[in-house]
């Protein structure tokens, strides 16, 4: 897929900012979390030379997503499972900074929390995985499928009716294990994901943004912090890159006027087209992939959340009833 970000748009180290002498970066513990907070650590390294590794903390934490890996997240409290411990970590002071995967992110935020720096961001893709078979299309009449995305239920449903879903949650390499043991016949993983724990190689085929539109914000790690914290808010400009940024916006923009769920299928996709015009295209679905509201905005790149929003409202006109609260 062809990549039209500029190359480097972070924020050069402005002569002013000087980094705090201790950072304490909160994360989940699974490989995948700890890869992404580490991303964030060595861009800050990078950024501030006159810091040492061991002046940034990496903490590290259990959630509750984390813990209850047997039922689908809408039946325990959705994505803020994956988050509620770290952001009550950040509000207490505990730590400085928080990072997430942008998908797994809610559309609201703690109050006096904020995100205002996306690192660059990864491929957006979805991975297909399978031992069986090299695409969707060659799987076997009523193949099964282990995934707990109703995003990609509903779109896998609609190319193949035919296919069984199961649930599928644990990390990618619980999932991987799944596989390899003939669990199921094939899943789906986030291809950022993969590249971030060095397990591209197991990837089958990678899918087009036609055939599986992505999750909103999939690929992105985003750093949180307290609104009111102006000394990390300014180190963290820093790192910043701001075409991931304004993508991010866009889709997340959409996903706020939804107002939906971990049990909606959901999706977006926002990149810039070569004459620098914020390109966005959204989806709304039902779970059995036999209805699919689509919307597409282009525009500045200032006016991505109102892009978003505007996409958001109207996919809710033709399908309110799709939303599952």
């Amino acid at each position: 897929m062809k990549n039209t970000q500029t190359s480097d748009n972070t924020n050069k180290n402005p002569p002013q900012v000087k980094c705090p002498a201790v950072i304490r970066i909160g994360t989940r513990k699974s490989a995948l979390a700890v890869a992404q907070a580490t991303e964030v650590k060595n861009r800050l390294l990078g950024a501030f030379p006159e810091i040492t590794q061991d002046q940034i903390i990496l903490v590290k934490m259990d959630t509750t997503g984390d813990q209850i890996q047997d039922r689908h997240l809408a039946e325990i409290g959705g994505k803020g499972l994956f988050t509620k411990e770290i952001e009550e970590a950040l509000a207490a002071g505990e730590i400085d900074m928080a990072v997430h995967s942008m998908k797994d992110m809610p559309d609201t935020l703690p109050e006096g929390q904020c995100i205002e720096c996306i690192l660059e961001r990864e491929d957006p893709r979805d991975a297909f995985l399978s031992t069986k078979a090299k695409s969707i299309e060659d799987l076997p009449e009523g193949a099964v499928i282990g995934t707990s995305s109703v995003r990609r239920q509903s779109q896998l449903l609609k190319i193949r009716p035919d296919l069984k879903m199961v649930q599928f949650r644990g990390n990618v390499n619980t999932r991987l294990k799944k596989l390899e043991n003939g669990d199921v016949d094939a899943t789906l993983l986030a291809v950022a994901g993969l590249k971030r724990i060095d397990l591209a190689s197991k990837i089958t085929s990678e899918l087009s943004p036609d055939v599986m539109l992505p999750a909103v914000a999939q690929g992105a790690i985003g750093v949180e912090c307290l609104e009111d914290n102006e000394h990390i808010l300014r180190v963290l400009e820093v790192i910043n890159h701001q075409d991931s940024k304004y993508r991010v916006t866009a889709e997340r923009g959409f996903l706020k006027a939804l107002n939906g769920s971990c049990s909606t299928p959901i999706a977006a996709l926002a990149d810039f087209k070569e004459d620098g015009t914020l390109h966005l295209k959204t989806m709304l679905a039902s779970v059995d992939g036999k209805i699919a509201h689509f919307a597409e905005r282009e525009g500045d790149a200032e006016d991505a959340e109102a892009m978003g929003i505007d996409a958001g409202k109207e996919v809710l006109s033709k399908g309110k009833e799709l939303i599952v609260a």
